[in-house]
């Protein structure tokens, strides 16, 4: 009988050596360890300096700051319909701390929606300010004289902003700037005579006015922080000023959160299959990458201490034409200026932003991490981290900060000599045994992250990143 091989055609010659589908019976296979698609490079955990929370929590105290009652507003709607909260009103500068919830939806009912279309004016440099004007949905522009009389983009607000709430309580000023309709809008406007109408009717508005009006400021730096009294450039015998630093009476305190899981491991499986690999060893080390993966996601997303929720929107600056410019990225960088550390960025954000350096004719600088060449902006490097999200429409955030505890920066937290730790901050626990001879180990990973000071932490919002199609 003449033997073939079955991997060859009927036809062809004889078989004249052992083939191979034979010969794979007395070979051992090469195997890899388990791979996993979602493993990334955790730039974030990485960079981070890590301090410890003893107790579990981090108290972050501050110099004594000023609320300046102006950040952003909230709306609701029903259909096409917007109304901005009546609480949320009080952000407004001369409603901060006003606590009458009657008065204030009485006032919240006077606001009229308009809609606008890019490129319309809404308001006009030198004309009556008699208004004002909250931006509920949309982009708009505040447009000024520059240096030498050109026009120049003085401001760039966004849903939940509002210029200027000044033009109600003042007779008789003019408009310093023009406004204009960036991308479609909806605003929301109170007139002034409609504002003084109700003042009038509401002895505890008018008297909060007054007060607002006649009240004079807090002493207080640039930064809205209780200011230090010194002398400086005197001579002589000149009386010195007194002063004192006075500090926040009720500091933050962040609490390290938790993330966890239970692994099972049969033990046929631990016992029988673990060469040569361990098998409870492989399953752990997924389980952990996967639980880091989460922490990073949590570091970046928690809407309590994540960092896209915990940057002071003085810190938070939208892109002026959607896709992140080099002009973008140079405002971020003046709002963190003091010693920044990195951008994180999407993977899509970074490529958006080559895309409009590639327009402009400019080459952005390139570093070396560890032998990794990383895009870089102005000597800042920009690592690509995918767990900054990307919206329905497509937008994403860049964030830059500054980093380190001795820089008053941006750090993580966590606690080391965990009982049965098996990494810094992450512990396996066995607990039991179960009756189907399942082992179960308890793995947790215990993180947070604290912003020391609001100017350590800058956001660029509504990166564009690209259309379909």
């Amino acid at each position: 009988m003449t033997l073939t091989d079955p991997d060859t055609d009927a036809n062809s010659r004889p078989q004249l050596s052992l083939g191979t589908a034979a010969a794979r019976n007395l070979a051992t296979t090469t195997k890899s360890e388990p791979q996993m698609q979602g493993i990334t490079s955790r730039w974030l955990l990485k960079l981070l300096p890590w301090v410890e929370a003893k107790g579990g929590a981090y108290r972050v105290n501050r110099r004594l700051s000023y609320a300046v009652g102006d950040g952003r507003l909230t709306f609701t709607n029903v259909g096409a319909q917007i109304r901005v909260i009546p609480q949320e009103l009080c952000e407004l500068g001369m409603l901060r701390s006003f606590d009458d919830v009657d008065v204030l939806s009485a006032l919240a009912d006077r606001f009229v929606q308009q809609e606008f279309q890019p490129g319309d004016v809404i308001v006009e440099r030198g004309q009556p300010a008699d208004q004002i004007c909250l931006v509920a949905h949309g982009k708009v522009n505040k447009i000024g004289l520059g240096k030498y009389g050109d026009e120049t983009v003085l401001e760039t607000l966004v849903d939940g902003d509002h210029f200027t709430y000044r033009a109600i309580l003042e007779s008789d000023d003019l408009w310093e700037f023009t406004v204009k309709a960036v991308t479609p809008c909806t605003l929301l406007s109170l007139s002034q005579a409609s504002f003084e109408e109700l003042v009038s009717r509401s002895d505890v508005l008018r008297a909060h006015i007054d007060q607002f009006r006649n009240s004079p400021e807090a002493a207080q730096d640039e930064y809205g922080e209780a200011a230090i009294e010194l002398a400086a450039g005197h001579q002589g015998e000149a009386d010195l000023p007194g002063t004192y630093v006075d500090y926040e009476t009720t500091p933050r305190e962040y609490e390290l959160s938790v993330a966890q899981t239970v692994l099972r491991v049969h033990s046929r499986v631990a016992d029988l299959y673990n060469h040569p690999m361990d098998q409870t060893e492989q399953q752990l080390r997924l389980t952990i990458e996967a639980l880091r993966e989460r922490q990073e996601h949590e570091l970046v997303n928690n809407r309590d201490f994540g960092l896209l929720h915990n940057a002071d929107l003085s810190m938070r600056i939208p892109t002026r034409s959607g896709p992140p410019t080099p002009g973008d990225l140079d405002e971020l960088l003046s709002l963190v200026w003091k010693e920044p550390a990195f951008f994180l960025a999407h993977p899509r954000s970074i490529a958006a932003f080559g895309r409009e350096c590639t327009k402009a004719g400019i080459y952005p600088d390139a570093v070396d991490v560890g032998g990794h060449r990383l895009p870089a902006w102005r000597g800042v490097p920009i690592y690509p981290c995918n767990k900054l999200g990307i919206s329905q429409t497509r937008t994403s955030s860049i964030l830059l900060m500054r980093t380190g505890a001795d820089n008053q920066g941006v750090i993580g937290l966590h606690q080391t000599g965990l009982p049965d730790e098996y990494e810094p901050g992450l512990s396996v626990r066995f607990m039991n045994i179960s009756e189907k001879a399942i082992i179960n180990y308890l793995v947790s990973a215990y993180y947070s992250t604290a912003v020391l000071v609001p100017d350590a932490l800058g956001i660029l919002e509504g990166v564009e990143i690209g259309r379909e199609g």
